[in-house]
């Protein structure tokens, strides 16, 4: 803006100078010095007014505050909702906490549902907490190598190895290695595996448990002369420059590492494809879950139903933005949000729990309660309702919170039946069924078993 008025000045003392003359022209007239009582200088012409006259309008109007459009007042509300995001991010700073480190207050523990979630190991039979069910199996799996090592290193190949396509690969090569030997029996280039060879490194040591599986089958490590030249001599670069390229250790001075199995009778080698296909049909051993059945007596407080952290599939920043997404709640209702959207929305509302907490009214007001995963059957919760009763053989419904009748046969998860993370059912047996039995003079079916009953609480 300054140039555009240094610009006009220029161009009014230029037109101001009067007519121009040459610099060769000898007839040029001597300068006059000007003095106040001089004549004022030339106007500026009209476009040059007009410009001016348009600039400053811009001036002015730059130190106005501009009026609000749509987009502005979208800005504002958006900086008002991160305000209010960083204050109640700040505000529940305290609760997260205590959220992530899965610890509730004393003075709330006897108002939880249920205590936590429990397991049970299924090779000791340990009742184990959430914490403590990787590590106890993974020290069962280990104990049991003295009485069967072959199993043992099964269980380890499949349980201590989370990536199942890594797994995969080095079981479908050592059942390779078995074939070959089985096929080819008298061959000793097959019962040989060299430890420093690419594949086996890349592909089979690097995964627990399959080295193991090896010599429990038969192979026993032993030094092989390398045959055909003397003792190889090797600069430190060399070495170096080996060992990254191969990702294995350099061969030992006096030869190389084998793996080798000593040749076969008839009898083993059917054993040995017997332990083959154990290798290729093992599963992880992992923890059940203990649903602990408790039975209650009728109370007005079945419906109170408050969970610990256990039940929670969500990371400390996600439980810190629980509380906040609460607040959002209600403008999201109120927004048009296609099928899709909301399909997504629940979603994502059914990921944030691994299990429920299900409690199940009888006909007499009993409340029978259980743990379940959320990705369990409804045919799950079928069955532990039947194991409870005592004339589990008759048939049966249960009643959604809704009102919706649950169908045994539906393979549907829990999570997708709005049964998570807790809810209370309602039981009735099949009155058709019930209608014969009493036409035929049949008693009432008795409800649940008496080793239950015998525990039987009452709901604070």
């Amino acid at each position: 803006m300054k140039k555009f008025f240094d610009d006009i000045k220029k161009d009014m003392k230029f037109k101001s100078a009067g007519p121009g003359k040459k610099l060769t022209d000898e007839s040029r007239p001597p300068v006059v010095q000007s003095s106040g009582s001089a004549k004022s200088r030339q106007s500026p012409t009209d476009g040059a007014q007009k410009a001016g006259a348009a600039a400053l309008a811009r001036i002015e109007q730059h130190h106005h505050p501009r009026l609000q459009t749509s987009h502005d007042a979208i800005r504002l509300q958006v900086k008002k909702e991160l305000e209010a995001e960083a204050s109640a991010l700040a505000a529940d700073q305290k609760a997260a906490t205590a959220i992530e480190g899965s610890q509730v207050p004393v003075k709330d523990l006897a108002r939880l549902s249920v205590s936590g979630v429990y397991f049970i190991c299924p090779l000791t039979g340990a009742n184990l907490t959430k914490s403590e069910r990787e590590v106890h199996v993974k020290e069962a799996i280990l104990m049991s190598f003295a009485e069967d090592p072959v199993e043992a290193s099964i269980m380890m190949v499949h349980t201590f190895n989370k990536d199942r396509e890594k797994v995969k690969a080095a079981v479908d090569i050592i059942s390779k290695y078995l074939d070959n030997i089985y096929n080819n029996p008298t061959e000793e280039k097959y019962r040989k595996i060299k430890i420093s060879n690419k594949v086996f490194q890349e592909k089979v040591n690097c995964v627990e448990g399959s080295r193991e599986f090896l010599q429990a089958v038969g192979f026993q490590s032993t030094t092989v002369p390398v045959e055909g030249q003397g003792k190889p001599v090797y600069s430190h670069a060399m070495v170096l420059r080996l060992h990254c390229m191969f990702l294995c250790p350099p061969p030992p001075e006096d030869g190389e590492e084998f793996l080798l199995l000593e040749e076969q009778e008839a009898s083993d080698l059917d054993q040995l494809k017997e332990r083959r296909d154990r290798l290729q049909s093992g599963e992880p051993v992992r923890a059940q879950l203990d649903r602990r059945a408790q039975v209650f007596r009728s109370s007005p407080n079945a419906t109170r139903l408050e969970l610990p952290p256990d039940f929670y599939n969500l990371t400390a920043e996600e439980l810190k933005r629980e509380q906040q997404l609460k607040s959002e709640v209600v403008d999201r209702n109120a927004m048009m949000r296609t099928k899709a959207m909301r399909e997504r929305e629940e979603q994502r509302e059914r990921k944030k729990y691994n299990y429920t907490l299900l409690r199940v009214r009888m006909p007499d007001g009993t409340i029978l309660q259980g743990t379940f995963l959320a990705r369990d059957r409804l045919a799950t919760l079928y069955q532990f309702v039947r194991e409870s009763l005592v004339d589990g053989w008759q048939p049966f419904e249960l009643v959604a919170p809704g009102g919706q009748k649950l169908k045994e046969d539906e393979e549907v998860p829990l999570n997708e039946c709005s049964l998570v993370p807790a809810a209370l059912l309602s039981f009735s047996w099949d009155a058709a069924v019930q209608a014969d039995i009493a036409a035929a003079g049949g008693q009432s079916p008795k409800l649940l078993k008496e080793g239950l009953l015998e525990s039987i609480q009452t709901l604070s």
